[in-house]
């Protein structure tokens, strides 16, 4: 029996010194550092380029001016050449008119006098080249002298018509040109020709003309972007996707890249800005200067990074 008692305290001697050993081990394990995360990032450099920042404002297609057809004569319309939407050019004929006295008469008073050449038939013309866009009678309809049987847009005075907030003038002063951009993006130049001497009491928007020189047998009412100039600088920018903020867009920054690893936020001060560029103001930042462009979303200062292709 003691002889059991001794190997059984040998055994539970044995298994607490193998226990002891593995918690040594395990213990060195848990308390050795774990390797850093980094954070995978793609990387820019300062860029100092043109930059120009646009106003885009939409415009309406409109003819300024109308051309009007009227009767010569009183009579009835036998015959026209004239349809809603149809393109005309000037000095084409639209009517022929022939008067009431000749279609009373018929040929008797050229049967009477053979030398008498007396028809009684007169042609009405366009007046500009454009698009009937106002018909007014029908062939056989009675017409009275001077009245209104057509009304042409004239395509001379074809332009888009750009509502201007009054506050934004100074950019669009006339003669200046710009670009107007169609629904099918179409790129068209153009050049403002005109400044309406009013402002809308509501809006308190002016009215800007734009004439286009391309614009051939364009429709009335279509809306176009108008591309403006609004500043050029030759400075240094950097892409939009570099600059970070806050929620309220209050502060704006971007992570720079300190040594090979660690990259530190970088407080900047913003100036103009285009669809894809930042004008950066300050700081100044060198050309060896890599700043983060993708990755950097969420990142704290003096974040561990690895810059990837």
């Amino acid at each position: 029996m003691m002889q059991y008692s001794k190997i059984f305290i040998l055994f539970c001697a044995v298994a607490m010194f193998s226990s002891c050993s593995s918690k040594v081990e395990n213990g060195k394990g848990e308390e050795a550092a774990p390797e850093t995360a980094q954070t995978p990032v793609t990387v820019t450099s300062i860029d100092t380029n043109p930059l120009t920042e646009y106003l885009e404002l939409n415009a309406t297609s409109a003819y300024m001016q109308k051309s009007y057809a009227k009767a010569n004569a009183g009579g009835y319309i036998k015959a026209m050449n004239a349809a809603p939407g149809k393109y005309v050019s000037a000095g084409q004929i639209l009517f022929t008119l022939k008067t009431k006295e000749a279609e009373s008469i018929g040929n008797t008073i050229n049967k009477l006098d053979p030398a008498l050449k007396f028809t009684g038939v007169n042609n009405i013309h366009a007046g500009s080249n454009g698009f009937i866009t106002q018909l007014n009678h029908q062939v056989g309809d009675y017409v009275q002298d001077g009245e209104q049987v057509a009304v042409i847009s004239d395509e001379n005075s074809f332009a888009f018509v750009l509502e201007l907030p009054y506050e934004l003038k100074k950019y669009v002063p006339v003669n200046k040109h710009v670009e107007v951009i169609l629904p099918d993006s179409t790129h068209l130049d153009g050049v403002v020709a005109a400044a309406m001497p009013t402002v809308d009491p509501a809006s308190q928007t002016q009215s800007m003309v734009i004439k286009v020189p391309q614009a051939n047998h364009m429709p009335e009412n279509l809306i176009a972007k108008v591309r403006i100039v609004k500043s050029q600088t030759h400075t240094a920018s950097l892409p939009k996707t570099a600059i970070l903020s806050n929620d309220v867009q209050s502060e704006f920054w971007v992570m720079k890249m300190m040594d090979s690893v660690t990259a530190v936020k970088v407080p900047i001060q913003k100036g103009i800005e285009t669809k894809d560029r930042v004008e950066i103001l300050s700081p100044v930042f060198g050309a060896d200067d890599k700043i983060l462009t993708g990755g950097n979303y969420g990142l704290g200062d003096t974040a561990k990074v690895k810059i990837v292709q």
